[in-house]
């Protein structure tokens, strides 16, 4: 291709983990040659966990740095093309068969079709230890890793609908789960609240807050609260501390062009991963606030890549004039190649 042409590429994924490997997968083996912008620190959450043992396919389980070095390989392996860095802005066409940009800095990657599949980042307690002790005994997925503390000591930090589900769970495998919340009162709902009062090994701890995790050998050995009415401090011996705080979708890139809700989880029409702009999907956790689990996050990242090829399909190739930079001569723009199936 001429260096100097403006070049219109099929799709552009923006972000990676799970959804945004799978979206490439797809779309790669559908001839569409897609560009991801996978982000300096690629692969999402599942580079920050160790052993995935809830992932189809791995009866052994897999290392999640591994996987996603996997899901990145297969892509790349069907024609995907990586830029390891942040994607800093978008501009978003609002016309059906407009052109979009996604921006790397100063550099502009014009596409027919984005795919958005930034995440979402887990709530941070922001105690010191948290960050150090985090795949060694700090978690933030009890449906991930509650197998692993079978028998043992362990606390919830958190008082939502999420925090019972987490603690409820945990409790099936944990000795102990004791729920440590900085009011009295409890956002969580009045049935999951009776949910959790009802096991037997779920103990309360209220007013409290973690001030501190401190490692024991190798791993958390005990976690230091303090009461907020009356500033005494407790050390608890724990072999689990599980965050359930919230999680916090990494939507900013699109505030303001894409609809979200009050949350900023990007919101999707029906079924579908289509957003309020003609030709942008959304996928993974940057949607999803009820399972946020690895395999979810792939079905709609193959999900936003065919309604992707389909959009392709469906919509004329050559783009408006609004759509592109001021002074474009169209008969230098130039297509990534697409084979139609």
């Amino acid at each position: 291709m001429d260096e100097n042409a403006t070049v219109i590429e099929n799709v552009v994924i923006v972000g990676s983990g799970p959804a945004g490997y799978t979206a490439a997968l797809y779309t790669s083996r559908a001839n569409l040659e897609p560009l991801v912008i996978e982000g300096f620190m690629w692969g999402g959450l599942l580079q920050q966990t160790t052993d995935v043992e809830n992932y189809p396919g791995f009866p052994e389980g897999i290392m999640g740095p591994k996987l996603m070095q996997d899901m990145r390989d297969q892509a790349e392996r069907f024609g995907t093309r990586f830029v390891t860095d942040d994607a800093t802005r978008v501009d978003l066409a609002d016309e059906p068969g407009g052109v979009h940009t996604v921006w790397v800095d100063d550099t502009p990657h014009r596409t027919r079709t984005v795919i958005l599949a930034m995440g979402a980042e887990h709530k941070k307690v922001g105690a010191p230890g948290e960050d150090e002790l985090g795949g060694r005994g700090v978690s933030y997925c009890a449906t991930c890793d509650a197998a692993f503390f079978k028998g043992k000591r362990t606390i919830i930090v958190g008082g939502g609908d999420s925090a019972m589900e987490e603690a409820i769970f945990l409790a099936k495998f944990a000795g102990t789960v004791t729920i440590v919340n900085r009011r009295d009162e409890f956002r969580a709902s009045k049935i999951m609240l009776e949910r959790a009062r009802a096991m037997d090994n779920i103990e309360w701890m209220t007013p409290y807050v973690v001030e501190e995790f401190v490692a024991g050998e190798q791993l958390l050995g005990t976690v230091r609260v303090r009461n907020v009415e009356t500033d005494s401090v407790e050390e608890l011996e724990m072999d689990g501390a599980f965050i359930a705080i919230g999680h916090e979708p990494q939507s900013s890139l699109v505030e303001g062009q894409i609809d979200a809700d009050d949350e900023g989880y990007v919101l999707v029409e029906g079924r579908s991963t289509a957003t309020n702009r003609p030709g942008v999907f959304a996928s993974g956790d940057l949607v999803d606030h009820t399972y946020r689990q690895a395999v979810t996050a792939a079905g709609t990242g193959c999900q936003a890549a065919l309604e992707a090829e389909w959009y392709l399909r469906d919509t004329p190739e050559v783009p408006t004039p609004q759509s592109l930079p001021e002074g474009t001569d169209l008969a230098e723009v130039q297509y990534a190649p697409m084979r139609t199936q």
